[in-house]
Order: structure tokens, then C-alpha cells, then sequence
């Protein structure tokens, strides 16, 4: 049995502290779905615009940058993890840029993973480039898979289609960068924001889905989780960011919070007033709890 380091009152978000590679072997659970935003080897010293001032972008040790072959033997390590942690008609999202979404790619190949979409996330706010000598960065990429090449796979069309104004949804998203309102109670260097995570979630699984996170960071994919109805464990290395994931997941039982997130994440909202996968979770709706964490 493992430890939680936090369990919500209801058991629908959960959190273990420690290092990704030596806990997933330590359970036999099977997710719905996982959502990893894996380390992308970024932090050499650069330099970015944040408020208008100019800052360092390391983000820490474990963003370091790392030859391609020790990058591709990490991502293939963890997503050989992630894959036995999956049912057989789960798919996993994982983030990136140009600097590790290849190397994760070729090894969801190399695992027999079948890739469906690889999502360009258009950022509508993003930081400028102060060196003016090329293009300004606005983008990053998640790739979507399923597990097996031959088990289909749960996507809700019809809700994707209603939320793009009856659209068919395109695998480009333009979506604003985290805001100001996600970051109260501390912020992750690579925090991503409820919206992008809210949509991916309620394309790819139905109410009361298990969620996995390897790398949870401050667990933006349990916050988008819960307010989805949706249930989350989260494991997360540095003791900072899953004191914040805490933080962030206590702050939704303060009062009316749940509500007024909702109604600040467009996609959420428009689905608020239909028969949709959308609504409140109760403390009754969860009687089951991960079999392996006390």
C-alpha cells in the first residue's frame, strides 16, 4: 500500500509525493486516460518577458537539457510506465515543444501506441521575443493516443462540435496562456491553464474516468478533473508544487469557487445549462477509492 500525501474529502483528487519511476511499478491500477506534461530539457540559461520584466527561464534540475539519447531513453522509460497503467481503451495527452514532442512520438511508435491527433496549441497571449531575430514562440503541441492500434478508442464528437459553435473541432486550439486567476495559490514555472486541460479531458472520457498525472506539477490536470466530475491521481517529486496542488484543489471548497471557476473556462460554461457530462460532483457519487493508497 502507498501513502497519499493528500486525499480530497470526497477521494475524486489524490496525490503521492515522490519520484514517477518508482511508484507507478508499485500499483496495478488502470486509468481512463492520462495527461503528462514531461520535462522539455529547456532550462540552459535562457532568458524570456514576464509583467514586462526580463527574466531567467529555468524552471530547475529536472528541466535540464540532456543529449538526445538520454531524452529519448526518459521518454521511453516513462511512457513504457504509463502504458501499463492504461485500460485497454485508454489514451494518453502528452505536451511538448519542438525540443522533446519527437522524441515522444517515436517512442508511443515504438510502444505500439496508436497516434490520433497532434494537437497545436495556438497560445493568444504569448510572451514576446526580445532577441527580434525570429518569430515569436506561440505554440506548443500535445500529442493524443490510444493504447492498443486495434481497441477503440472514447471521444464525445458531439460535445467538441457544440462547444466550437457546431463545428467540427480542428486539431488546432486557440487558447489564452494560464490567467491570473489560476495562479493564487502559487504557480508553477510550467503551469498549464484549466482550459486547455478542461477540453482534453471532456473529449476523451465520460463522468467518474480515472485520470493519471506522472508529472502533476500543481495538478492543473486534477483541478480541470474535479470540476469535470472526473476523478485524479496526481504524482508530483517536488514537495513545493504538491503543497500548491493542495492548496489549489482546498480552495475549490471555498465558497461558491467551484461554480465560479466553471463559469471562467469557456468550454465548461457553454455546457452549463444543457444535459451534458457537466455537473458538480457529490461526496455520495464516489463510494469506490484507488485500492493501493491509504
Amino acid at each position: 500500500m502507498l501513502s497519499a500525501y493528500y486525499k480530497s474529502v470526497s477521494h475524486d483528487f489524490n496525490l503521492l509525493h515522490g519520484d514517477t519511476f518508482e511508484l507507478l511499478p508499485q500499483f496495478n491500477f488502470k486509468f481512463d486516460m492520462i495527461f503528462a506534461d514531461p520535462p522539455y530539457f529547456l532550462s540552459n540559461g535562457g532568458i524570456s518577458v514576464q509583467s514586462g520584466e526580463i527574466v531567467c527561464v529555468d524552471k530547475g534540475k529536472w528541466d535540464k537539457g540532456m543529449s538526445f539519447e538520454k531524452i529519448d531513453t526518459f521518454n521511453l522509460r516513462w511512457i513504457t510506465l504509463c502504458k501499463d497503467k492504461l485500460k485497454e481503451n485508454g489514451t494518453i495527452w502528452i505536451s511538448g515543444t519542438y525540443h522533446n514532442i519527437f522524441s515522444v512520438a517515436n517512442a508511443l511508435n515504438q510502444l505500439g501506441f496508436k497516434i490520433l491527433n497532434v494537437i497545436t496549441w495556438a497560445k493568444t497571449n504569448p510572451p514576446p521575443n526580445i532577441s527580434c531575430r525570429y518569430f515569436t514562440y506561440s505554440t506548443e503541441f500535445v500529442i493524443w493516443a490510444r493504447k492498443s492500434e486495434k481497441v477503440p478508442h472514447y471521444y464525445n464528437y458531439e460535445l467538441m462540435k457544440h462547444i466550437n459553435g457546431d463545428k467540427q473541432m480542428r486539431d488546432v486550439w486557440y487558447l489564452p496562456s494560464i490567467a491570473q486567476w489560476e495562479k493564487t495559490c502559487g504557480k508553477h514555472p510550467t503551469q498549464k491553464p484549466l482550459c486547455l486541460l478542461s477540453r482534453i479531458i471532456m473529449a476523451s472520457t465520460k463522468k467518474g474516468a480515472w485520470i493519471l498525472d506522472p508529472f502533476a506539477g500543481s495538478s492543473t490536470t486534477g483541478i480541470a478533473a474535479n470540476l469535470l466530475n472526473r476523478r485524479f491521481l496526481g504524482i508530483e517529486r517536488e514537495e513545493e508544487f504538491v503543497s500548491i496542488s493542495m492548496a489549489r484543489r482546498e480552495e475549490l471548497e471555498q465558497g461558491d469557487n467551484f461554480e465560479i471557476f466553471r463559469k471562467k473556462i469557456a468550454d465548461i460554461a457553454k455546457t452549463m445549462t444543457e444535459d451534458t457530462d457537466v455537473y458538480k460532483c457529490q461526496e455520495s457519487d464516489f463510494t469506490d477509492d484507488l485500492p493501493f493508497l491509504i
